[in-house]
C-alpha cells in the first residue's frame, strides 16, 4: 500500500513539474521558431550530410526543399503550383505536381472535435505550412543517368484527372538522356495508395538509380506525453521485430540506422494516425530515421534502396506501398495479409501485454457491434472478465474474511509480544498455521489479475474506436475526461477550473470521478481494518488519491 501511495505521488508530481511544463516549453520553442523565421527570412536548407533538393548524388536522399521566407498559410499553399485531386469515401485531397508529393490529405470520417460540424483532421499538409507533413518518392542517379525525379521535378500529368478508387492517376517525366518515369497513382476505399514507378531506358547503355522514399514532418509534433503509447518514428525492419524511435531520440542522435533490410516498412506514427511506408523495388533498403535543425526542425523517416538497373532498350518497375490515415484495427489487419506486410498489425501500440490486448480489443469491438455503444461495451467486458476471475476473486474474499476472524488474536499478539518483534512473528505463524490462514492468499489474485486489467485500460487508451464515442447524457467521447466538475458546481457557475495554472487538469473532477471514488471506499470498508494505524490512513485516503487521479 506505501509502494503504490508513492507510487501515484511520483507519477503527479512528474507529471505537473516536468512533463506539463515541458510541453509547454516545446509549444513556445516552436511558435518562437516560427516567428523567428518569419522575421528573418531564413529558408529551409538541406542537412549538411545531403545533397540540395534535386540534387542526383548517388548514396544519399534529399533532404526538404527549401521552404519561403515565412510559413503561408494552408490554402496559399495549395494554391501554389498545379495538383491532381483526390476524392475517395474516406479522404480527399491533391497530390502536387512538383515532387509528384503527398502533401494534402484529409480524413473525411474524423473531426478535430466531437462536434460533427468541425474541420475535418489534416493528416497531410505542404512544406511551406508551418506544420508541413508529406511522403515523397524519388531517385538519385549520377552522371550517366541525367536528371531523376526528385523534390523539384514538375511531373506531367498523361492519364486521369482525379484520383479515386478504380480510377488511376499516370504522371510521366523524361530527362535529357532519354530516360522516361512513368508513374501511376492508384488508392484504394480506405487509406491505402499504390505508387508503380515503370523506367523506360531509350539510351545505348545501362544506368543504375536507387529508389527513395521519405515520410518528412515540419517542426516538433505535440504528442500526448503518457508513457504506455508510443508516439514517432516506427516499423519493423532488418531482422528487428519492431523499430520505435521517440523525437527526443531522434533530436538527441541526429540520426538512426536500423540494419538494412529486404522487406518491412517504416514512418511516422501518432496516437491515431499514421503515415507509413512500404518498400516494393525487390531490393535491399537502408532505413533511417532523422532529425534535421538547420534552417527549419524536422523529422524524417526514410530509404534508400540498393541500385535498380535498367538495360538499353529496357525497363524496370518500382513499386511502393504508402499508407496514411486512422489506425483503424480491421484495416491494418487486412493490409497486412492482403499485401503481405510483416507484422503491419504492430503499427498499433499493442504494448507488452499483446497476446492479452488484442483478444480484448476484438471482444469490446463484438459488444459494441452487439449493443451499438462503445460504453456499454467497456461495462459488459468488464463484468464477463470479473466472472472469469471470479474463482481467484473468491479466494481472496476468503482469505480476507479469515483474516478479519482472527484480527482480534493478532491484537492481542502485539500487544503481548510488543517489545519482542521475533516471538511476535512466530506466534502470528503459528496462529496462521492454527486458524489455516495464508496471508499471501488475498495478494496473488489480485497480481495475476493486474496484467489483464492493465491491458483493457491500454485498449481503450490507443484504439481509435472508441474516439468521439459517445456513452449517455452529457459523456459524448469517451476519450475524453468527464467535462463536469464539482468546483464549478458541474456547469451552474461560469468559472473553468481546467484554466488554474499547474493544477487545473487535477481541479476536473467530474461526476464519474467521484462515483468512482464513493464505491472504491464502500469498496475498502468490506475489507479488515488494518490494525497498524498508518496502514488505516492509508487506506482512507486511497480512495481520495485515486479520484483526483
Amino acid at each position: 500500500l506505501i509502494t503504490i501511495a508513492l507510487s501515484v505521488l511520483i507519477l503527479t508530481l512528474w507529471q505537473v513539474f516536468y512533463v506539463n511544463p515541458r510541453v509547454e516549453a516545446q509549444r513556445e520553442a516552436a511558435q518562437i521558431e516560427a516567428q523567428r523565421s518569419g522575421e528573418t527570412g531564413q529558408q529551409a536548407g538541406e542537412a549538411s550530410n545531403l545533397p540540395s533538393a534535386g540534387a542526383t548524388q548517388p548514396g544519399s536522399v534529399p533532404g526538404s526543399a527549401a521552404a519561403p521566407q515565412a510559413p503561408l498559410s494552408r490554402g496559399q499553399a495549395l494554391a501554389q503550383g498545379q495538383r491532381v485531386q483526390i476524392d475517395t469515401p474516406r479522404l480527399s485531397g491533391s497530390i502536387n505536381l512538383a515532387g509528384a508529393r503527398l502533401d494534402d490529405l484529409l480524413l473525411k470520417d474524423y473531426h478535430t472535435t466531437v462536434d460533427k460540424n468541425s474541420p475535418n483532421i489534416e493528416l497531410l499538409n505542404p512544406a511551406a505550412v508551418s506544420e508541413g507533413y508529406y511522403v515523397e518518392v524519388g531517385y538519385t542517379g549520377n552522371a550517366l543517368t541525367g536528371a531523376v525525379p526528385g523534390p523539384d521535378t514538375v511531373w506531367q500529368v498523361q492519364e486521369g484527372s482525379t484520383l479515386s478508387p478504380g480510377n488511376p492517376v499516370t504522371l510521366s517525366f523524361t530527362n535529357e538522356r532519354g530516360l522516361t518515369f512513368l508513374r501511376t497513382f492508384a488508392v484504394d476505399e480506405n487509406y491505402l495508395f499504390t505508387i508503380t514507378d515503370t523506367i523506360r531506358n531509350a539510351a545505348g547503355e545501362p544506368v543504375e538509380i536507387r529508389n527513395y522514399g521519405r515520410t518528412t514532418r515540419m517542426g516538433h509534433p505535440q504528442t500526448a506525453g503518457i508513457y504506455i503509447l508510443h508516439e514517432g518514428f516506427i516499423g519493423v525492419l532488418g531482422e528487428e521485430r519492431l523499430q520505435e524511435v521517440k523525437y527526443s531520440a531522434a533530436q538527441e542522435g541526429g540520426q538512426i540506422l536500423p540494419s538494412k533490410s529486404a522487406d518491412g516498412w517504416l514512418g511516422i506514427t501518432d496516437k491515431y494516425w499514421a503515415v507509413t511506408m512500404v518498400p516494393r523495388a525487390q531490393k535491399d533498403f537502408q532505413p533511417r530515421f532523422a532529425y534535421f535543425s538547420d534552417g527549419r526542425e524536422r523529422f524524417q523517416a526514410d530509404y534508400l534502396t540498393d541500385p535498380v538497373t535498367v538495360a538499353p532498350g529496357g525497363e524496370a518497375k518500382v513499386e511502393t506501398l504508402v499508407f496514411a490515415g486512422a489506425k483503424v484495427v480491421d484495416v491494418i489487419d487486412a493490409y497486412e495479409a492482403q499485401h503481405d506486410i510483416r507484422q503491419f498489425e504492430l503499427l498499433i501500440d499493442w504494448g507488452w501485454f499483446y497476446f492479452i490486448t488484442k483478444p480484448m480489443f476484438y471482444l469490446i469491438d463484438w459488444l459494441f457491434k452487439l449493443f451499438g455503444n462503445f460504453g456499454v461495451a467497456i461495462l459488459a467486458t468488464t463484468v464477463l472478465v470479473k466472472l472469469i476471475f471470479f474463482p481467484l476473486a473468491n479466494k481472496s474474499y476468503k482469505s480476507m474474511a479469515n483474516m478479519k476472524k482472527v484480527q482480534p488474536a493478532m491484537l492481542e499478539i502485539r500487544e503481548k509480544y510488543a517489545d519482542d518483534k521475533m516471538k511476535q512473528q512466530q506466534a502470528m505463524m503459528e496462529l496462521y498455521k492454527k486458524e489455516k490462514i495464508n496471508p499471501l492468499a488475498g495478494c496473488w489474485p489480485i497480481l495475476i489479475q493486474i496484467p489483464v486489467f492493465f491491458a483493457l485500460y491500454k485498449v481503450l487508451y490507443v484504439t481509435i474506436e472508441m474516439r468521439h464515442a459517445p456513452f449517455f447524457g452529457w459523456i459524448r467521447d469517451l476519450s475524453a475526461p468527464d467535462p463536469t466538475t464539482i468546483f464549478n458546481l458541474f456547469g451552474l457557475l461560469s468559472f473553468d477550473p481546467s484554466q488554474v495554472p499547474v493544477i487545473g487538469h487535477f481541479l476536473m473532477l467530474g461526476v464519474w470521478p467521484i462515483i468512482m471514488g464513493i464505491t472504491m471506499f464502500l469498496q475498502m470498508r468490506m475489507n479488515p481494518t488494518p490494525p497498524d494505524p498508518t496502514q488505516a490512513m492509508i487506506f482512507n485516503w486511497m480512495p481520495v488519491i485515486f479520484t483526483f487521479m
